[in-house]
């Protein structure tokens, strides 16, 4: 299969996912668009990501951490983050383990 055609849904204004579901893990290959941001938040699923284009900021208990193309990043479940990207955008893969099921109702209910 080929990204380009995996129907993508909204994780936030201007963040747009499309993901890949596995038996116990998930990818989401992620879309900023030029400026956009993802709030706060934290979740169960440890998640791993690299960066394939463009900068992403990680910001972890109020540090922005910059990532850019071939930089990557470990977060253990429950660890609060928010993301911002630069003024090019950002492609982003994630894995997030156990599959984020919320991601998968979200992508059926938009399709």
């Amino acid at each position: 299969m080929h990204f380009d055609d995996v129907r993508s849904f909204e994780l936030a204004s201007g963040v747009n996912g499309r993901p890949l579901f596995g038996e116990g893990a998930m990818l989401n290959l992620i879309d900023f668009e030029p400026g956009a941001t993802v709030p706060l938040h934290s979740h169960e699923h440890e998640q791993l990501g690299i960066v394939l284009r463009g900068m992403q900021a990680l910001v972890v208990d109020g540090e922005a951490h910059e990532l850019g193309p071939l930089e990557g990043y470990v977060l253990p479940g429950g660890v609060e983050h928010s993301a911002y990207c630069g003024p090019e955008g950002a492609l982003v893969l994630d894995v997030f383990r156990p599959v984020r099921e919320d991601y998968r109702e979200r992508w059926r209910s938009e399709g």
